[in-house]
């Protein structure tokens, strides 16, 4: 029997934010409501050569799932993320950057997480897309 200090098991404190957040549905909900904004962006779209927009979602949303506590499903299929290096070939200025952040807003403002969990997502989403940048102007 537990003491009655004692923390159960399965409580917020062992949980990975990935569990946290409502697991794959979360994220899977983020990511698509990313693409959708992406789809129509006339500087995002074209970074994107495929006429189907899901093979990023899919491999976005794997990576995210991953980096939160989620299943390792996207370094099983795909190795180390390198994401600096999976981007080199596309032109990442501060516009990008900021088109970027803005449709990944809206779909983390959608997602209406708890607000403690909304700031730690939004830090890494900033620094994340900040590190992408890869050409002046």
């Amino acid at each position: 029997m537990e003491g009655v200090n004692e923390i159960p098991r399965g409580t917020l404190q062992e949980q990975t934010f990935y569990e946290q957040v409502g697991g794959e549905q979360t994220f899977r909900r983020l990511v698509h409501r990313f693409y959708q904004g992406v789809a129509e962006d006339p500087l995002l779209r074209p970074m994107y050569p495929e006429d189907d927009l899901g093979p990023a979602e899919e491999r976005l949303t794997l990576f995210l799932m991953q980096y939160w506590g989620g299943p390792r499903t996207y370094s099983d299929n795909r190795g180390h993320p390198r994401l600096r290096m999976r981007h080199v070939p596309f032109t990442v200025n501060r516009a990008a950057h900021d088109a970027w952040l803005r449709h990944m807003r809206d779909a983390v403002d959608e997602l209406e997480l708890a607000p403690e969990h909304e700031r730690q997502l939004w830090h890494y989403l900033t620094y994340a897309a900040a590190s992408m940048i890869n050409t002046e102007g």
